[in-house]
């Protein structure tokens, strides 16, 4: 990874007393909807707080090439190495990255998820689904006892590296349209339902979003990938998304 940093909308500081992760957790639905739970023609992608392309001088956006790799990365948070904590989740889930260059402020969930797809546009010709991957990367940890936390730490050793600290963030990593211009819109959606079960027969959606803005500049950068083994993995990308995963 080269380059500063981005951030989603409306970022905050971890480090501020007042910090908790509800700031910036959109949930879908939400858990105080009456009724069973299910997600609504009326829901929107971003949280409120991510309606409007806003950001400050400590949590700039993300700037790129068209054609660039960009990693986006996020914290297990022992939905990775804890899963056996939570029996009625049969995995970590699944990630979906949209891109468009068109956003709208009221944009609604159901009409990007599942229905902008991986061809040239989306139904409403607006925006593409970019990448899915699983929630769990294959590599990412927090450090926790866990078997699986204990079995990656000794795989992936890894240095303290602020803001990651001692744990290993997970990421997804996606290419920039060569065609894209402008800012390129992200709407990353994590979709972490419970499957039906004797418990819980109809399952349960479970549905995590957050929205970021790509500042694209220069000449697009069309190369071939070939990955670098041995890098700092704090600053690495993952081999077997870069080279042909989608």
């Amino acid at each position: 990874m080269i380059g500063p940093p981005g951030y989603i909308r409306g970022a905050v500081s971890r480090g501020e007393p007042s910090f908790s992760d509800f700031q910036m957790q959109h949930l879908l639905p939400p858990n105080d909807r009456p009724g069973p739970p299910q997600i609504l023609a009326s829901d929107l992608m971003c949280k409120s707080t991510q309606s409007s392309q806003n950001y400050s001088q400590n949590f700039p956006r993300l700037e790129a090439h068209p054609g660039d790799h960009v990693a986006l990365q996020y914290q297990e948070n022992g939905h990775v190495t804890l899963l056996p904590n939570t029996p009625q989740k049969k995995t970590s889930g699944m990630i979906y990255i949209y891109g468009t260059e068109r956003p709208r402020h009221d944009e609604k969930f159901l009409d990007v998820h599942k229905t902008w797809n991986g061809g040239s546009e989306g139904l409403n010709n607006r925006g593409k689904l970019l990448k899915t991957w699983s929630f769990d990367d294959g590599q990412c940890y927090q450090v926790n006892q866990g078997k699986v936390s204990l079995l990656r730490q000794e795989r992936h050793p890894k240095a303290f590296v602020e803001p990651q600290g001692s744990d290993l963030w997970c990421q997804i990593d996606v290419r920039i349209p060569l065609t894209s211009r402008g800012t390129l819109t992200i709407y990353w959606v994590w979709d972490f339902s419970t499957p039906p079960s004797p418990d819980i027969p109809n399952g349960k959606a479970e549905f995590y979003t957050s929205c970021l803005d790509i500042k694209l500049a220069g000449e697009p950068r069309n190369y071939n990938v070939s990955f670098v083994k041995g890098q700092d993995i704090n600053f690495a990308g993952i081999e077997t998304q870069l080279v042909g995963g989608f």
